[in-house]
């Protein structure tokens, strides 16, 4: 694409308002800058799209939320009259434009003749896929950059499932975006005439109803959190985001009497005041909620992104310091909890299955095999555990009782197909009440864990790599990975090479090749003959490279020696 051709078509498309045509004539100057916002659309993958807000095509702005919508728009109305009937789910969170690209994204699809449910406000990530479910959308849209910094938003597209779009749908929509001029190729409804007309209908309280019957039918034990109600407390943070109403409503409905709500995070702000960056996995942004349970004797912190997908928890150790718990340590101690309630209730399914990722402690299949379930791995993202979830359960090979990422993503029920943190807080609640009662906490349950089933340890380290220079490196380093892969990491050998973009397995002894289930990934994993995996993958959402270390020590002083030593590895390969 030739960048100052498109920037010129922008300058003269006669739609760009006075301050945006001013914000790009502002950079007429700088040909390193009008490259980096022209030389390519966003890439629109199964996730959709995410970028910092700005004018330009690789950016986040109205008229790229436009083009991608118009495009989506196409791939539904070309599965005919009923799926433009059924129509689409469009939500929004708390970022700055969340609405004003809602809405525009609704007018397309109303301009399309595609009918329209939008929320009246920001709403969670899960009760959106809940919608699409609930309402037999053809499709669902939500306007969510999750939890990336405030300068980011993005445009996440999903099927009749609930689930993220396949690839298939994802590539169909990328070739209409080439197709499809950004600005003369549009159709669209102003809002007020759509709404008139019946092609949008906005959806409020009754969705949440609907959504909050489904998250409270999967309390398990349900006399845990009234057992220890006088006592237990509890401070929660929804970081300014989608979480502050339904999280506390589903706690309170399940009986926590000691809810305290983080009040200046319970601001819906999408500038993030209290925090650098509004991500649980991200300890420097509990400050706030870490006062307040000092200040309250509280030993249990929850904290959901911005979106309410993903869910942190802190807890007080014996000496008094609140510690973050990992997504991987959360999943755990989660998963084991859950099928040891689901065993003493009598409601644990015939078949049991749990469903990770590659990247997801190995932990987790040792916790699962000990209540006789079965643990399956899925590539990265919630399209593929969901692809995963509907395979097995349509086949009648099990029943998916729990599934996650070590991205602090967790995935429960039948009504969503995707990261739930909603329906995650309520049961990460009865099991902290669960250990309550018994004199322990979240984190004296984990050790235990490791004390049965080892001492796995995990780290994950982003290599970052922005602007157009940043590209070129992340593909140079996976092709010298994937073309020389080394022979040894840390003077360990490496036992095995997989490259998931090919389904390849090499054995580094002999040579032999074979070939695994999972392909069409890019993301190579090196099995070192001490046990340890190591996986490398670009970021599908952000400019880095990802990369993995699953280890396991005959104590936490080996686990964490073989963190240190690996990650030193890991710190050479952007040098």
């Amino acid at each position: 694409m030739d960048y100052m051709s498109e920037y010129k078509h922008w300058l003269d498309s006669g739609v760009l308002t006075a301050e945006e045509k001013a914000e790009l004539e502002a950079i007429g100057d700088n040909p390193k800058e009008i490259e980096s916002r022209f030389y390519g659309p966003l890439e629109f993958g199964t996730a959709g799209l995410r970028g910092t807000m700005a004018m330009g095509l690789h950016h986040m702005n109205i008229y790229v939320v436009r083009h991608a919508t118009q495009a989506f728009a196409n791939v539904i109305c070309a599965e005919g009259a009923e799926a433009k009937e059924r129509g689409v789910a469009i939500c929004m969170d708390c970022r700055n434009h969340g609405m004003e690209f809602a809405r525009a994204a609704a007018e397309v699809c109303a301009g399309n003749g595609i009918r329209v449910r939008i929320f009246e406000s920001l709403r969670p990530t899960p009760e959106l896929s809940f919608a699409v479910r609930h309402y037999r959308c053809q499709a669902g849209i939500n306007v969510t950059a999750s939890h990336n910094p405030k300068e980011y938003n993005g445009y996440k597209v999903y099927w009749e499932d609930g689930a993220q779009l396949p690839p298939h749908h994802a590539e169909a929509i990328a070739k209409e975006i080439e197709r499809i001029d950004i600005f003369t190729g549009i159709t669209a409804m102003p809002y007020d005439e759509a709404v008139s007309k019946g092609m949008i209908t906005v959806l409020g309280a009754e969705t949440d109803e609907a959504f909050l019957k489904e998250v409270m039918a999967m309390t398990i034990d349900e006399k845990a959190i009234p057992a220890v109600a006088d006592r237990f407390k509890l401070v929660y943070t929804p970081f300014h985001g989608c979480g502050h109403k339904l999280v506390p409503e589903a706690l309170t409905r399940a009986g926590v009497k000691h809810l305290l709500c983080e009040p200046q995070q319970m601001v819906i702000d999408g500038n993030f005041p209290t925090v650098v960056s509004p991500n649980p996995e991200n300890p420097e942004g509990f400050h706030l909620a870490v006062a307040l349970a000092k200040a309250n004797d509280v030993d249990f912190i929850l904290g959901t992104d911005p979106d309410s997908d993903r869910v942190g928890i802190m807890v007080r150790d014996k000496d008094g310091e609140y510690k973050v718990m990992t997504g991987n340590q959360t999943g755990v101690v989660l998963l084991d909890y859950m099928l040891g309630a689901m065993e003493r209730t009598g409601k644990l399914p015939k078949n049991p299955v749990a469903l990770k990722t590659i990247v997801t402690t190995e932990m987790a299949k040792a916790v699962a095999e000990s209540y006789g379930a079965k643990c399956y791995d899925t590539f990265t993202g919630f399209k593929f555990i969901a692809e995963k979830k509907n395979a097995l359960e349509g086949a009648g090979e099990g029943t998916v009782v729990f599934s996650y990422e070590e991205s602090y993503g967790y995935m429960l029920g039948d009504y969503v197909r995707d990261k739930d943190a909603v329906t995650a807080s309520l049961l990460l609640t009865e099991m902290a009440a669960y250990y309550y009662a018994k004199g322990m906490t979240v984190l004296d349950a984990y050790q235990a864990l490791c004390a049965k089933h080892g001492y796995f340890g995990e780290k994950t380290h982003n290599l970052v790599m922005p602007g157009l220079d940043g590209l070129a490196d992340m593909a140079k380093l996976m092709k010298s990975l994937r073309e020389t892969p080394p022979a040894e990491i840390s003077g360990v050998k490496v036992a095995q090479f997989k490259d998931y973009a090919d389904g390849s397995v090499t054995d580094c002894a002999t040579g032999a090749k074979s070939t695994m289930e999972l392909k069409g990934s890019n993301v190579l994993r090196f099995e070192l003959a001490d046990g340890t995996s190591i996986i490398v993958r670009p970021s599908g959402t952000e400019p880095k490279i990802k990369v993995y270390i699953l280890t396991k020590g005959a104590d936490a002083a080996g686990r964490d020696a073989n963190i240190k030593k690996y990650g030193e590895w890991v710190s050479t390969l952007q040098n």
